[in-house]
Order: structure tokens, then C-alpha cells, then sequence
């Protein structure tokens, strides 16, 4: 009786400091269909065309222009694989689903993140296991996503002990690299073996930031959760939203003021192949392999760490020997616009650019009514080059090709 009259208060408290919200019920009717409008000959193709047109400028705007963003990661992912997950509203079921959108999301979150590590965790039956370790490597996550297709899903899952997993490992993780656990929650319920709202308080004070994508609907706990830790709580409408929503969180979080900033020991090998020529080579064993189950695999190339000379058969990776972080040139590259992101594109309208009849990117002649300029070169674009330039690009075509001339 005590323990659920300590609860009873902590929620109390945590609803007291919950700021006021509408709820949805209580705001008039959205007219939505009067967005609609037929032009003089009854077509709705200009209007399509619109919401087409803003859907795309919404990616870019959304995004942190001008806000330093952390190079490396460590996230959790928490699937939810309770019986809640064999409802059939996402198809086949929400667990094929959603494991099938997450296999997406490894490889879209590595290619923007190439020096960052991910683990997945499961809960069902009141308890949490690990999927997958922190790990850098996209090919050993998927591979565990394709065979959890095949999991039972039954019982309750636990948010308690699936959080307490995930902090066991990321509290070790250094000062200047962001902590993060991303939670795909199923059902509206949760056993938990103590009090959340004390676990809460911990992960606030490890400055781990919590999101929740929910698959069924809003959570009181998901929510305070989510406020207190500084990250986002969402619910999916569809398939597409569902993945909308996931690759929100490819890009990471802005860097805080009280990240620490250090210096970070790296070592760059290269690929080396030994001759076969040469009478003294043999072949060896990869540390990649170590916890693979494919079995060993013997050799004569491969990555050298240039500490401790152990050989890994990919980059990044973090060397078991010596604990050096392994990384190419290029993996650093990629991850170096995080710190410094591109300017968003000057908006204005066409008629302002009367003189300019082409895209200085694709070379294709500017249709939309609005069109995009650099601040700095003053070149010019369209709207689907703006998205490349700032989702895959990073940097202004036109500035490269005036630096290089000069």
C-alpha cells in the first residue's frame, strides 16, 4: 500500500507540473476539404500540386539550420514485441512492419551517420533483452531484424526494465557524444517492477534523451517521459507516416551547451592485401568475427589497426584490442556537416529572376513559382534540388565550382 500511494503522489505531482494542452475534442471543426479548390476549368491539379510542393519545403525547413549537431551517436532502439504487435491495421502485422521499416532506417541512419553506433532492444512477456549490442556495423543490425521476424509476440512489455537495460551501456559512453533511446511502442499499457517516474529522473540526470514513436495511441507515462528527457512522443496515422516519422531521428539531435568537448584519439588504416609472392604471409583471423555467427574467417587482407596491428575486415569499428576508434576519411567527411550545416536557400518568387530561365544545378527550366538562392554565390535553384543539396549534398555546388576555379 505504501509503494502505491508513493505512486499515486509522483503522478500527481508530474500532472500538476504538466503544462495545459487542448485536447482535440475540445477545438472546433478543421474544415479540411475547403483546402480543395478547383481553378476556373474544374481541375484540382494546381492545388495538388501545392500540397506536393509544400510537403517538400516542410523537409527542409524542419530541419536544425544553424545549430550545431553531434557527430556521434549511441542509440537504443526498444521494439515493442508484446501481443499488441500481431494486430493486423499495419500489413501483414505491426511486428513485420515495423521491423521491415527499421531495416530502412539502419541504412538511412549509417549513411548520414557513419561514425555512430545503434543497439535494439525487445520487450514482450514483462521483460527486456538486447537484440543487438551498440555497434557500428549495418549489416550485423538487419541481419537480426530479418530473423526477429519470426519472434513470438505475447504478454505485456516492460518500459521500466527496457530502459534500465539501455542506461547499463550508455552511461559509460563518453561526455561529447549524445545518449539516446528510441522507443516504437505498441500497446497502452506497461509492467514495470518499480517506480518509472524515479527512472525518469535518472535518465535526465545521465542526460539521455527519450523518444517514442507510438503505434496506437498517446501514453500519459510516454508523455512525461519524452518532456522530462527532452525528446519527442508522436503517433503514427499509417504505413507512411510511420516512416515519415522514423527517419526524423536519421538526422541527430542539436549538440547541448554542456556537451563536453575533448579530443577524440582515431586511427585511419588502410586496406592492405598481402602478396602472395611474399613466402613469409599467412593467412589470418578478422576481430570482426569474433562475435559474428558466420564463423571465422582466414584472410591475407584487411584493416590493420595502426596501435595494437589487429586486422578488421571493416571500418568503423572500435578495436577490441586497444579500444582506438577506426575510421576512413571519407566516414569522417560525411559526418562533418553535422557541425557545420549548410545555410537554408533564400525563398523568393520567380518573377525576381526573370533573366534566369534554368536550374544551375540540373539544368532543368524553373516551372514553380518560387525559386531558391544560395546567400553566398547567389545561384540559383529549384525546389527539388534545394532538397538534395540539403539532405544528401550538404554544400552548394556552385560555391565548390567557384572555390576549385580559383
Amino acid at each position: 500500500m505504501m509503494y502505491s500511494s508513493l505512486l499515486c503522489k509522483a503522478q500527481c505531482q508530474t500532472m500538476d507540473e504538466e503544462p495545459e494542452r487542448a485536447k482535440r475534442w475540445e477545438g472546433g471543426y478543421e474544415r479540411t476539404w475547403e483546402v480543395l479548390k478547383e481553378d476556373e476549368s474544374g481541375s484540382l491539379k494546381a492545388t495538388v500540386e501545392e500540397i506536393l510542393y509544400q510537403s517538400k519545403r516542410k523537409r527542409v525547413t524542419q530541419s536544425h539550420a544553424q545549430v550545431r549537431l553531434g557527430m556521434m551517436r549511441h542509440l537504443y532502439v526498444v521494439i515493442d514485441c508484446s501481443r499488441s504487435m500481431e494486430d493486423q491495421d499495419l500489413k501483414p502485422n505491426r511486428l513485420t512492419s515495423t521491423l521491415k521499416l527499421m531495416e530502412g532506417f539502419i541504412d538511412e541512419y549509417f549513411d548520414q551517420n557513419p561514425i555512430s553506433q545503434v543497439g535494439i532492444i525487445t520487450t514482450k512477456n514483462k521483460r527486456a533483452e538486447k537484440l543487438t549490442e551498440l555497434a557500428g556495423n549495418p549489416k550485423k543490425h538487419i541481419s537480426a531484424l530479418k530473423k526477429a521476424v519470426d519472434t513470438s509476440c505475447v504478454g505485456e512489455p516492460s518500459l521500466y526494465n527496457s530502459l534500465s537495460l539501455a542506461i547499463q551501456t550508455l552511461k559509460h559512453m563518453p561526455g561529447h557524444t549524445s545518449r539516446e533511446i528510441l522507443i516504437i511502442l505498441s500497446s497502452l499499457t506497461t509492467c514495470d517492477p518499480a517506480n518509472i517516474y524515479e527512472l525518469i529522473k535518472t535518465l535526465k540526470s545521465l542526460k539521455v534523451r527519450v523518444s517514442v514513436i507510438g503505434l496506437s495511441a498517446e501514453v500519459r507515462v510516454c508523455t512525461v517521459l519524452t518532456r522530462e528527457t527532452g525528446g519527442s512522443y508522436h503517433v503514427i496515422l499509417d504505413e507512411s507516416h510511420f516512416k515519415e516519422l522514423l527517419l526524423l531521428h536519421v538526422k541527430p539531435p542539436p549538440a547541448s551547451f554542456s556537451s563536453e568537448c575533448s579530443l577524440i584519439r582515431m586511427g585511419f588504416p588502410q586496406h592492405t592485401v598481402a602478396s602472395l609472392s611474399d613466402q613469409d604471409v599467412k593467412p589470418s583471423f578478422s576481430m570482426s568475427h569474433l562475435d559474428s555467427g558466420s564463423g571465422p574467417a582466414l584472410s591475407l587482407g584487411g584493416y590493420f589497426c595502426p596501435q595494437c596491428r589487429a586486422k578488421y575486415t571493416e571500418l568503423p569499428v572500435e578495436c577490441k584490442v586497444c579500444g582506438l576508434t577506426l575510421v576512413s576519411a571519407p566516414h569522417l567527411a560525411r559526418s562533418f556537416h553535422h557541425l557545420f550545416p549548410l545555410q537554408a536557400f533564400i525563398e523568393s518568387p520567380s518573377e525576381d529572376y526573370q533573366e534566369i530561365r534554368f536550374c544551375q544545378a540540373c539544368q532543368g527550366q524553373l516551372k514553380d513559382k518560387n525559386v531558391f538562392a544560395c546567400p553566398l554565390c547567389r545561384s540559383v535553384f529549384c525546389v527539388e534540388c534545394d532538397l538534395f543539396i540539403h539532405e544528401s549534398l550538404h554544400c552548394c555546388p556552385c560555391c565548390i565550382h567557384t572555390r576549385t576555379a580559383t
